[in-house]
């Protein structure tokens, strides 16, 4: 059973912070850490020391010592975080916090359990959460070395924790922390990670390549030997100074490379390598110079990866040769700069303590570097090496910040900035988020407008039915930040307006067919003669008004119109007459009654087409007109060509928007029109659940004057959609 100790009482002069001393972390620690163990069964005191012994070689920092012996100490004290930061500082506090919130998200992601559709989406996922919750990223070299420890532990303790916890450890090593290991370029910590993994997800092939590389160990061993000495000598006969050694050799790269080359292991070139190192970069293209004359090399094997390092900034020219005797041998050349940086990584020029106080030329710098190293990280694909995506010079800031939450899956969701629990519904499911009613931050309810953090662990509780809120598209509301979720919300709308718009059309019709007496009509062969595509599109258009119910009626009494496409109405033209006071012309007819049909309501230039009415002269339809079109089906005898006359006049026009309800919405869209210089000669509004729609009829005098004002109030705020009718 564990307890927790209460915090020790604070002292005279705790409010001042002394300088970190590692040791003295240690010390205060470890009678904490008594008795107490992971759950890989690895004493808390082991571990921390295991973490210390592993970054002391890379940064020998005494606030990352410090963090790495207290790294439980969340676990053994009350107000460990208040505690940390009076006894050791801020920056050890950070550390230490940022430490255990990144084993928790290992903890989380590995009792999830079951099997992933997407695992290598996931991984990448979580390695990007990984580095988005670092304000300090020394914290990961910390993460890195914590695992590490935990493997060598399983080594030399021939224990397995859990039931599968040392397997599930070792998987998770070899796609997120190894690979994270290889990117900050950390050799010492990425070649044994691996291995370590390995050895304990494939024991017999590890044995098996163990095995091979034991029996050539003599004779390899023999050969470096030879090979060293004639390149030691080839240096002081050419007065240079350099180091000359052999390179260790790694099992699982090994392993690595004959699966992915297809190779046996005889025929690897780098089992047997040696590694020249000198002092300048003009020195290493000199040695090169040197070993290509006294061997023969291999020119496909040969890369200059001072001239294009790598993408982790890995420096080094790499030459396969091969003896006399035409043995290969691979060979590395690189300045002790370069060593130092394949060997430590980013671990050796990271400057955190150097950086000064916030706002200097050091602070920047580091900013700098802090930005440009999540750029580095932003994951592609480990094999090939390409470079990263989105990767920019200088320090210029990732412009699409991103946010990673946990489903309480531990599946990972990536969110834009700002995202709040609504747009996490949305993004796992778009039924979910129609239904979400409230969240779950962390265990905690928190409102539906709470801007969610990386590693925030999102629970969704939902209606068993239901729909969105139009509040939810009020940007001022702040429910939603995600583009898509808006999306999604407004397609919903959408969909319950087409479905009102058709269930309020099919009463129309079927009241209008009653009325005639022809309940028994089919509607679908009522819509095809009526010109529609289909019973839906019919009652959309009766509920908008677009035709005349009495075009039912005449549909009814018509005979129907054949099934096949009906041939075009051929008018006859004849000459044009005179123009008369009228702006519309009939053609070859002089001073007709025309007048212009409210369902479309056309205004030059628009396509027009005009209909023989009885009594009422020519009645002029747009020619997309759904009434016009009907009309040419039924009785094409009836229609006859109109033009546009030169005549000036004002044409009324229906447009019709859909806004977020406000005050002062109506004011805002009647100053366009008056700014347009437009008579409004018509106003029809109604509301519904915060969502305004508005009808105005405004007088113009061609369509270029609609689309002009459509353009203008489509720019007021809160309007949804702005159209002719």
């Amino acid at each position: 059973m564990t307890t927790t100790v209460r915090t020790p009482p604070a002292r005279p002069g705790d409010n001042v912070v002394p300088l970190v001393d590692a040791a003295a972390a240690r010390a205060v620690v470890a009678p904490l850490y008594v008795e107490r163990r992971l759950a890989t069964g690895e004493p808390y005191s082991e571990h921390a020391d295991g973490i210390a012994a592993i970054v002391r070689p890379l940064r020998d920092e005494p606030d990352l010592i410090a963090a790495g012996y207290l790294f439980a100490a969340h676990d053994v004290l009350r107000d460990a975080d208040d505690w940390i930061r009076g006894r050791f500082g801020g920056n050890v506090a950070q550390l230490v916090s940022d430490l255990r919130q990144l084993m928790r998200l290992s903890e989380r992601t590995r009792a999830r359990g079951e099997p992933q559709v997407d695992a290598e989406q996931q991984t990448e996922s979580l390695r990007k959460m990984l580095l988005a919750m670092c304000n300090d990223l020394r914290v990961v070299l910390l993460r890195l070395a914590s695992r590490l420890q935990s493997l060598r532990w399983f080594a030399a303790s021939k224990q397995e924790g859990e039931p599968g916890l040392r397997e599930r450890l070792a998987r998770e090593t070899l796609e997120l922390y190894a690979p994270l290991a290889n990117r900050l370029g950390i050799w010492q910590l990425k070649w044994e990670l691996e291995d370590l993994a390995f050895r304990f997800l494939e024991p017999e092939t590890y044995k098996r390549v163990a095995r091979l590389l034991d029996e050539k160990r003599v004779e390899r061993e023999g050969f470096i030997e030879e090979a060293q000495a004639e390149l030691q000598a080839l240096l002081a006969s050419a007065g240079l100074r350099g180091e000359v050694n052999g390179r260790p050799k790694h099992i699982y790269s090994i392993w690595h490379k004959m699966q992915l080359k297809g190779l046996d292991f005889d025929q690897l070139f780098d089992v047997r390598a040696l590694r020249v190192i000198v002092d300048e970069v003009a020195q290493c293209y000199q040695v090169l110079s040197l070993v290509h004359e006294r061997f023969t090399p291999i020119g496909a094997e040969y890369d200059d990866y001072i001239a294009k390092p790598k993408a982790n900034g890995y420096q080094s020219l790499h030459t396969v040769v091969r003896d006399g005797r035409g043995r290969p041998l691979e060979i590395q050349i690189r300045t002790r700069l370069m060593h130092e940086l394949a060997e430590l990584g980013l671990a050796a020029h990271w400057r955190y303590k150097e950086g000064g106080a916030p706002g200097s030329k050091g602070a920047a710098a580091d900013d700098e570097r802090v930005a440009w190293l999540r750029q580095l990280l932003a994951w592609r694909d480990d094999v090939s090496g390409a470079a990263p995506r989105g990767a920019a010079s200088g320090s210029a800031a990732v412009e699409d910040v991103r946010i990673y939450v946990l489903t309480p899956q531990a599946r990972v969701v990536e969110l834009p900035a700002g995202a709040t629990p609504i747009d996490f519904a949305y993004h796992v499911h778009t039924e979910l988020g129609h239904r979400c009613r409230g969240a779950r931050v962390d265990g905690a309810m928190a409102p539906l407008q709470t801007q969610l953090r990386t590693g925030q662990t999102v629970e969704i509780v939902a209606a068993k039915t239901g729909g969105p809120s139009r509040d939810w598209l009020n940007p001022e509301l702040g429910y939603l930040a995600s583009a898509r979720s808006r999306a999604k919300v407004r397609q919903w709308f959408n969909a319950l307006e087409l479905e009102q718009a058709i269930g309020a059309g099919r009463i129309i019709v079927d009241k209008e067919l009653a009325r005639l007496g022809k309940t028994a009509t089919k509607l679908e062969d009522l819509a095809r003669r009526l010109g529609f595509g289909s019973v839906d599109e019919l009652c959309v258009a009766a509920t908008k008004e677009e035709f005349s119910l009495r075009s039912i009626e005449h549909a009814m009494v018509a005979p129907e119109a054949p099934a096949e496409e009906p041939p075009p109405v051929v008018l006859q033209r004849m000459r044009p007459a005179s123009e008369g006071k009228s702006s519309v012309l009939v053609v070859g007819v002089d001073s007709l009654l025309t007048s212009l049909a409210r369902c479309c309501r056309p205004v030059p230039p628009d396509d027009i087409v005009g209909f023989v009415t009885r009594g009422k002269g020519v009645s002029i339809h747009r020619a997309q007109c759904v009434n016009a079109q009907a009309l040419a089906l039924r009785q094409p005898e009836r229609l006859i060509e109109v033009t546009w006359g030169r005549g000036e006049g004002s044409y009324p026009v229906d447009v019709f928007l859909v806004a977020n309800d406000r005050q002062g919405l109506l004011r805002d869209v009647s100053e366009v029109f008056a700014r347009e210089k437009l008579n409004v000669i018509g106003v029809n509004t109604a509301s519904n659940r915060g969502q305004a729609m508005m009808q105005f009829t405004i007088e113009v005098s061609d369509a270029g004057a609609v689309r002009r004002a459509l353009t203008q109030v489509a720019e007021v705020k809160g309007v949804v959609s702005a159209r002719r009718r």
